[in-house]
């Protein structure tokens, strides 16, 4: 790394190393502090006054013991402080906000389920609820006294990351909406993404496959999305909006999109696809609200466990178009898992099996190329979660800022 001249130059070189020496304790803890002067290729010293400062800081304690070694006085261990700081994610939808709180090493502290109907509300609306939620999470006893070092916000539409601006959100009825300027007020940093992307790096970081560095993870919801990682990194495209699952044409015939086209993934096999063909004599003919959606899943589950033949029908041919949408994905950037998230989990026992056939069929490569379709264990908190992985990822790599010094003016 090249040396900035003058003050503010070395600042920036301190705070980068500040982030290599807490993510490597993070990855090795415990560690002495000779073995991450290894890791890092930094010499004892610079290591000695870097752990110093991240102490300070409350992001690194000494565990009270010591590493054995042949020769030499032992090095006292580290280990990540996990009783300093938080995390928050949230995650609004059509029918929902979802809340959740994570201390450093990402261990839950509160998580919290809303019924909210962001359609009817609007964006003005949403976002004054937003910031109440987040300001509601960080004054929660399993939060207040720790320093909030970021939230993430989840949504379902096309979401300029860097701006925090929502740029269609046909679900929401949302369109170029600057919901990251909206929570400015809340006195940390917001980080504003879509709702896919973030269910894939809580998936690749807390899931049940955490870890694995290929992986893409859909939606569940009125609307699909998918979350792309490719060796551990999220798929954005030129634009940030890769992952648009859902307007993949399955028929240019079919029933029109909330996009404003024909035939699309979701206008076929999402939730709200599902719900009317399986429930044609409960499901409203207009797009579902808020209130609509959590009750007919049940209604449609139920029925389907109870030997429904409309409602078992209507979950397999949705998992046979999940499977042919799936299909051209897998071809395209051959992941080796497949995570099926949101209100798709509760459907999987009829959606899987057909899907599964369908993704096999279409896939080129022999045995679907490896590629395995399981359904998520996070349910409905999974962007959230990703919201707020996300933000420890940040404070790791030096996107965001570390908190100051315990005893800072």
């Amino acid at each position: 790394m090249a040396v900035g001249s003058g003050t503010v130059g070395l600042r920036t070189v301190r705070e980068a190393n500040l982030g290599v020496v807490l993510r490597t304790i993070r990855e090795s803890a415990p560690c002495s502090r000779a073995a991450v002067a290894a890791a890092t290729g930094l010499n004892k010293t610079t290591v000695s006054s870097l752990v110093a400062d991240l102490m300070a800081r409350r992001l690194v304690r000494e565990t009270g013991r010591t590493a054995q070694s042949g020769v030499g006085r032992p090095g006292v261990l580290l280990d990540l402080d996990d009783t300093s700081v938080a995390a928050l994610g949230l995650e609004v939808n059509v029918d929902y906000l979802s809340v959740v709180a994570v201390d450093l090493v990402q261990r839950e502290l509160t998580a919290r389920h809303m019924p909210f109907d962001a359609r009817e509300a609007g964006p003005q609306e949403s976002a004054r609820r937003i910031v109440a939620a987040l300001r509601e999470a960080a004054a929660d006893p399993a939060v207040r006294g720790r320093t909030v070092v970021g939230a993430g916000i989840a949504v379902p539409g096309l979401v300029d990351a860097p701006s925090g601006i929502v740029r269609r959100a046909p679900n929401l009825g949302w369109s170029d909406f600057p919901l990251g300027g909206r929570a400015d007020a809340l006195g940390f940093p917001v980080r504003v993404d879509n709702d896919a992307n973030l269910g894939a790096v809580a998936e690749y970081r807390v899931g049940s496959f955490a870890g694995t560095p290929d992986l893409v993870y859909v939606t569940g919801e009125v609307g699909i999305g998918a979350g792309v990682l490719t060796g551990g990194a999220l798929l954005r495209g030129a634009g940030g909006f890769a992952g648009e699952l859902g307007h993949l044409a399955l028929d240019p015939g079919g029933p029109e999109c909330s996009c404003g086209r024909r035939g699309c993934l979701e206008a076929m096999a999402g939730i709200g696809a599902i719900l009317r063909d399986a429930l044609p004599d409960l499901a409203p003919g207009r797009p579902l609200s808020g209130a609509d959606v959590a009750a007919l899943v049940d209604t449609a589950v139920g029925r389907a466990a109870a030997g429904d033949a409309v409602a078992v029908a209507a979950l397999e041919r949705a998992g046979n178009r999940l499977g042919r949408g799936l299909a051209a994905l897998v071809n395209l950037v051959d992941p080796g898992l497949v995570l099926l998230g949101g209100y798709f989990v509760p459907m999987c026992p009829w959606l899987l099996p057909p899907c599964r056939t369908a993704l096999a069929a279409g896939v080129f490569a022999p045995d679907a190329g490896g590629c395995r379709v399981e359904p998520s264990a996070l349910g409905l908190s999974a962007a959230a979660r990703g919201g707020a992985a996300g933000v420890i990822h940040a404070l790791d790599s030096g996107a965001l800022p570390l908190p100051e010094p315990a005893d800072a003016p």
